[in-house]
């Protein structure tokens, strides 16, 4: 197609108009100096708070990516064997896929009373998927007290950043403890022999000593308003007392729950544990604002306390 021809003699204009269309050139340079200071705004702030923060992992959460049987990352896992490792009973390994973001904190888990792994096991992958390493431990009989079960988690831990296969993946700074029934008196029992601990997530936990003033460990208390083996009332809610009160803690009790809910996959312990986790061994205050302001009562949950903000 030929170009239309173009007259040569420019067209006439007068004083007003050619003094609007010579004034765009430096507006619009303004303007794109301002946008690309912007833009640079943008790069340096983000920069800033990667630095800040080396440890977030994923991306921006939502809530429907907390509330998700499963998050960004792929996940494998390996078995370890009981007969391999000393001080617990062996368990599974939960663990992302990727290698690209570097090392990810870490959480063993307990079994209940009577139970074993297969009991917590849903929250293995849901855990790892987020952006953990996940270890579900069998304990080394059933009928392990809370004590043992708390030197267990830390066996558990000890081998996971030291020994197993995936270590390489582990950051073994940032490390927290989870359990069920006498394994989330074994959660209280690990926080308070291992301040360095960044997490600690008691699920309906059963435990005869009821005071934890020692424990400097953030800690999110998980109780269920229908539990009748640890009723919270002469369980979790005296543990979330007894816990010091400078300590970044939380109690959340389920609604329409039992002492075994944990056992089941449910979104709201998931939310939170998240959160918890994500918010504390990360680090990562893009989860605060599912903490703080307090989760208020509704189907699911029955009563929510703790600190807010959040000092560490």
């Amino acid at each position: 197609m030929q170009a239309t021809p173009q007259s040569s003699t420019p067209a006439p204009e007068n004083g007003p108009a050619r003094h609007r269309r010579r004034s765009r050139g430096p507006i619009l340079g303004l303007l794109a100096s301002a946008a690309a200071l912007a833009g640079l705004a943008t790069m340096l702030t983000a920069g800033a708070n990667a630095a800040e923060n080396p440890y977030e992992r994923g991306p921006a959460p939502t809530e429907a990516s907390v509330t998700a049987t499963r998050g960004a990352y792929a996940v494998s896992e390996t078995r370890v064997s009981q007969f391999s490792v000393s001080g617990f009973g062996g368990g599974t390994i939960y663990y992302p896929t990727s290698t690209g973001d570097g090392t990810f904190g870490a959480v063993a888990i307990s079994p209940g009373y009577t139970e074993r792994q297969s009991s917590i096991a849903w929250l293995g992958p849901r855990l790892a998927s987020q952006g953990f390493v996940v270890f579900t431990i069998d304990t080394n009989t059933t009928s392990d007290q809370p004590a043992s079960r708390g030197d267990q988690l830390l066996a558990a831990l000890d081998y996971l950043t030291k020994t197993s296969s995936v270590r390489s993946r582990v950051d073994s700074t940032r490390l927290g403890v989870m359990g069920h029934s006498m394994g989330g008196g074994g959660t209280l029992e690990a926080a308070k022999d291992r301040p360095s601990l960044k997490a600690a997530i008691p699920l309906t936990a059963w435990n005869l000593d009821k005071n934890w003033p020692e424990i400097q460990t953030p800690t999110l208390i998980v109780g269920a308003d229908g539990d009748t083996v640890a009723p919270v009332r002469s369980h979790s809610e005296p543990f979330y007392e007894s816990l010091p009160s400078s300590l970044d803690r939380a109690y959340l009790e389920l609604n329409n729950a039992n002492h075994l809910t944990p056992n089941m996959s449910n979104t709201t312990i998931a939310k939170y544990s998240i959160s918890w986790l994500k918010r504390f061994i990360d680090n990562d205050t893009r989860y605060e604002h599912f903490l703080c302001p307090l989760p208020q009562p509704s189907s699911s949950i029955a009563e929510y306390r703790g600190n807010c903000p959040h000092t560490a």
